[in-house]
């Protein structure tokens, strides 16, 4: 696992209706599934614009979470189960599992496509 913030390619064509999930490196550690407190950084930015909304690597600390216990989006919540610790996966997130018609007010445009690349810091 990189120790530096990824640059975030900005996507072409039409975003999937499904979650795409992309292995970019495969970790070697614990798998993290569902129910597992795990800890990722990682980098947002939006389908239509290409520009970063939202970045742990800007506040220095990963994000800490339960996974599949909607502490997050469903994307994240279902595009991080299977990654190991070490791995750093794309995930790109449709509306409907991201923040659908409402988006967030000022930061993600109503029923915005959204692209992270996690970085998996740990999972247990």
């Amino acid at each position: 696992m990189s120790n530096e913030k990824p640059v975030v390619e900005a996507p072409t064509g039409e975003p999937s209706p499904e979650l795409v999930i992309e292995d970019l490196i495969v970790g070697d550690g614990p798998e993290a599934k569902a129910g597992d407190k795990v800890s990722a950084h990682y980098v947002g930015i939006s389908h239509s614009t290409g520009k970063e909304f939202d970045a742990s690597w800007n506040r220095g600390q990963p994000l800490d979470l339960q996974l599949g216990a909607g502490m997050v989006i469903e994307g994240w919540d279902k595009g991080l189960q299977g990654m190991k610790v070490g791995g750093r996966r794309r995930l790109s997130i449709p509306p409907h599992m991201g923040y659908g018609p409402r988006g967030v007010p000022g930061v993600i445009a109503p029923n915005e496509t959204l692209i992270f690349v996690c970085d998996l810091v740990s999972a247990g």
